[in-house]
């Protein structure tokens, strides 16, 4: 039989109270910003949607530390950032990593990187330079949402301006392809073009989850250096020697961390432009992703989100969780100013 001084002990606690007032003092910070101080759920489907509910400052006039950036570049992709602010319910808080990000920094959703034309890849890629380079002049860490992986070399030129960066890749495929069809700016090549620029140290660059038959097009990959893991490569390591390696391959310098969901099975991300099997699980890449927590992080992306193939919409929250994946690792990262409790 229940016993009855326990039963008072609990509808004295939890009668008509708050959960943020009466939860665990680990959880009042996440449960606070669900909850607000009227203590009321924003409904999901009113207002605009934004990355995590974060306010929407798209003139960005004063910078917060984090930016949820969109690039439109090609048919499908163009559309996974609006896609991957529609979902709903990622955090507030990591139980994983034991925090939950917005409570620990200044952040925003400021909006897309205004581009001059959609018809021109060139310039869209000095315009994404541009946008990142005032950024990060101003002290963001951002956090990106594209768009297909051209977007990140753009971002590379700004990051690593001063200083080359060093990369974890979480991909199916290496992108250090070249020049395609009279233009070397395109989502199979980023890597390629960021090494030769100077902004990204190949020796300091670790690819994950490689497959495919696309392998003939990546010897730059080897030949400069860069570690690459092939998904068979995964599964004979285990994921606790696949972080050990990545963790090895960029030790303590800066660090970018670009995350395609092709990497990802496609029963698990369908959605997306290029889509190859046996790829790894959203719950091995969350893995990989928690076991980098403490490397210093610069910016990081999620990519080539294309909902127009997923009408279930899997493929957009996987994404919109891998985000927040790489929200929660860089503010645990060192040297990261934590906002005063």
């Amino acid at each position: 039989m229940f016993d009855k001084a326990k039963l008072d002990a609990l509808r004295a606690k939890y009668t008509g109270a708050k959960e943020t007032e009466i939860a665990p003092a680990e959880f009042r910070k996440a449960l606070s910003l669900v909850f607000g101080e009227n203590y009321r759920r924003a409904m999901p489907f009113a207002g605009v949607s934004t990355l995590l509910d974060l306010p929407y400052r798209p003139e960005a006039a004063d910078l917060p530390d984090f930016g949820d950036l969109g690039v439109t570049n090609r048919a499908g992709a163009r559309f996974g950032p609006r896609a991957v602010r529609d979902v709903e319910r990622i955090g507030p808080y990591n139980h994983a990593l034991g925090v939950a990000p917005r409570s620990e920094c200044k952040a925003a959703d400021i909006g897309d990187v205004p581009l001059r034309s959609r018809f021109s890849l060139d310039n869209s890629i000095e315009d994404i330079a541009a946008f990142y380079a005032r950024i990060h002049k101003a002290g963001i860490k951002p956090i990106s949402v594209g768009g297909d992986h051209s977007i990140t070399y753009p971002i590379l030129q700004a990051l690593g301006h001063d200083r080359p960066v060093g990369l974890v890749h979480i991909d199916a495929h290496c992108d250090t392809m070249g020049e395609i069809d009279g233009s070397k700016f395109h989502h199979g090549g980023p890597f390629r073009q960021a090494v030769l620029a100077g902004v990204l140290d190949p020796e300091r660059t670790i690819q994950i989850g490689i497959r495919g038959p696309a392998e003939v097009f990546w010897g730059f990959s080897y030949e400069s250096g860069m570690t690459v893991l092939h998904i068979e490569d995964v599964d004979r390591l285990g994921i606790a020697h696949v972080v050990e390696k990545a963790r090895s391959v960029v030790g303590d310098g800066p660090t970018y961390i670009s995350f395609d969901v092709d990497g990802l099975d496609p029963a698990y991300a369908p959605g997306t432009g290029t889509p190859e099997s046996g790829g790894l699980t959203p719950r091995e890449a969350q893995a990989i992703l928690h076991g980098l927590t403490g490397i210093d992080i610069v910016g990081s992306d999620v990519v080539e989100i294309a909902p127009r193939y997923d009408p279930t919409s899997n493929t957009a929250m996987v994404g919109a969780q891998m985000l927040f994946e790489l929200f929660c690792l860089t503010v645990l990262g060192p040297g990261f100013k934590k906002r005063p409790s």
